[in-house]
């Protein structure tokens, strides 16, 4: 059954996948949906046989319903190959009792690569098949890890541009060097003077701008997202969770059609809305743990259903979380609100002009699944800690804030379903962060010195994404005011 996708905010006609992942972002604003999420057509003990690419293909072909076998498959070949540092994609890492997904084995060792491998070739793949000659321009905004997945997966990319702002006092000190040492003569990176939801906000109002988007076509340019609202990203992102299950189930760690609970670090909502749809397609999934660190607006909001980002923006040791503007929460909240785009309309609205919104009752009521925690900055450094010390595994910043708010969430309800935690980054992407919480004296290394430090005591080889910027030239230096991203985007095309 064909899957169509219409807005969050109206009744414009439903478009096809392919559309869905050229336009980005809906005309009036809101986000592309499914029509209604399919369930899976291949049984658990099926999946538990396959490889990830072929799982990829049986989730993904129930959204993408306009491609074609071969179209697919070609997307998926070319995205999970020899850029990913393991065959299996995404290894399962036991560690406590607790199963870690690794999800940060590709290019830019992070979980964005998960997707951003795949976008290019799914994005490319639509404009021919609906006949589009303009140039692509992907905008993206970034907390840190979208920024260099995407510039990764889009330099050299026929027909597409890619301009990614970030915030610059906004992220690690490796995250950018990954960012401003990016080659390719298509690729455009900007520091802001703000935060992740001002560059948010900013491209958001970029791509609602009529007049520049006139523009553009003018000169035979249209603007695409890699951000986790374009629907191409979000499709991806299911798979994952469909294969941890199928592998804990093919290595007997469960049993079909036993529950596991998921936990995700959350920041734009994009990654646990992906288990949400998978719990919704018939993965057994039972709790879906919503892990915030100190920018804990959707902690509030699964406590309180008042969503407030009218709070002190704190600045963590898991930058990619910092956000108080989660995008991809809107996808759950029209879902809740029956599928209706009015209602939807009227809660995103005030968002936008109060900074509040309270959902009823009947809506909170439809959020029984989700579980929200967070961890302060000192609970994320002591998980790092103690998982290193009680058996020498060392995850990450965003890693351990998931592992922290589980922790939590088995002392509060004694639930001892399996668990898997979605393990966002790799450590070397958050070197001295991680390496103070084991020990406050390696404070006085060199990012560098750190790196090669943490292999050793890890045991882990230096990942090649850290290798190649350690002597790399930085090739992008712009810096703007939020009110002056238009102009950059302008400059960059020579429009």
């Amino acid at each position: 059954m064909e899957v169509l996708y219409k807005s969050t905010r109206s009744s414009q006609e439903p478009v096809r996948a392919s559309m869905a992942i050229l336009k980005g972002l809906t005309e009036d604003g809101g986000l592309f949906v499914p029509d209604h999420i399919p369930a899976l057509d291949r049984s658990l003990k099926e999946l538990a046989t396959m490889r990830y690419q072929e799982i990829a293909y049986e989730v993904m072909k129930l959204y993408l319903t306009d491609f074609t076998e071969d179209e697919l498959k070609n997307c998926i070949a070319r995205a999970y190959d020899e850029k990913f540092d393991t065959e299996v994609i995404a290894p399962l890492t036991e560690a406590e009792g607790v199963y870690f997904l690794e999800l940060f084995h590709g290019a830019t060792i992070a979980f964005k690569d998960m997707a951003l491998s795949i976008l290019p070739h799914l994005l490319t793949t639509s404009a021919k098949k609906n006949h589009i000659k303009n140039e692509i321009v992907i905008l993206t905004a970034t907390s840190g890890d979208t920024g260099k997945a995407a510039l990764a997966g889009f330099a050299g990319v026929e027909g597409t541009r890619i301009v990614v702002f970030y915030p610059k006092n906004g992220v690690s000190p490796i995250q950018e060097k990954q960012m401003v040492t990016q080659k390719g003569d298509n690729t455009f990176v900007v520091g802001i003077c703000g935060n992740f939801d001002d560059a948010q906000t900013g491209v958001k109002k970029i791509f609602s701008d009529r007049q520049l988007c006139a523009e553009m076509e003018e000169k035979g340019f249209q603007f695409s997202s890699a951000n986790s609202i374009n629907i191409g990203r979000l499709v991806p992102q299911i798979v994952y969770y469909v294969y941890a299950y199928a592998r804990l189930l093919a290595e007997g760690k469960i049993e079909e059609g036993q529950k596991i609970n998921v936990v995700v670090p959350t920041g734009n909502f994009g990654n646990i809305l992906a288990a949400y749809y998978a719990k919704n397609m018939g993965l057994p999934i039972g709790r879906l743990i919503c892990a915030s660190n100190d920018n804990k607006v959707l902690y509030d909001f699964f406590r309180t259903g008042i969503y407030d980002r009218n709070r002190e923006f704190v600045l963590t040791s898991s930058p990619s979380m910092d956000i108080l503007i989660s995008s991809n929460l809107e996808r759950l909240i029209y879902r809740i609100a029956d599928d209706d785009p009015q209602r939807n309309a009227l809660l995103m609205a005030a968002l936008s002009g109060e900074g509040r919104y309270e959902i009823t009752e009947q809506m909170r009521d439809k959020l029984q699944d989700f579980y929200g925690g967070y961890s302060t900055e000192e609970g994320t450094a002591a998980t790092i800690r103690r998982i290193y010390e009680s058996c020498g595994y060392v995850i990450d910043t965003h890693t351990a804030v998931a592992a922290s708010v589980y922790e939590k969430y088995t002392e509060e309800t004694g639930d001892r379903t399996p668990a898997v935690i979605a393990s966002t980054a790799s450590p070397f992407k958050f070197t001295r962060s991680v390496m103070n919480a084991i020990d406050q004296k390696y404070d006085n290394m060199t990012d560098f010195e750190l790196v090669d430090e943490l292999s050793r005591l890890a045991n882990v080889a230096v990942p090649a994404a850290i290798e190649e910027i350690r002597s790399a030239s930085v090739v992008h230096d712009s810096i703007c005011d939020v009110e002056e991203m238009p102009d950059m985007v302008k400059r960059f095309l020579k429009l």
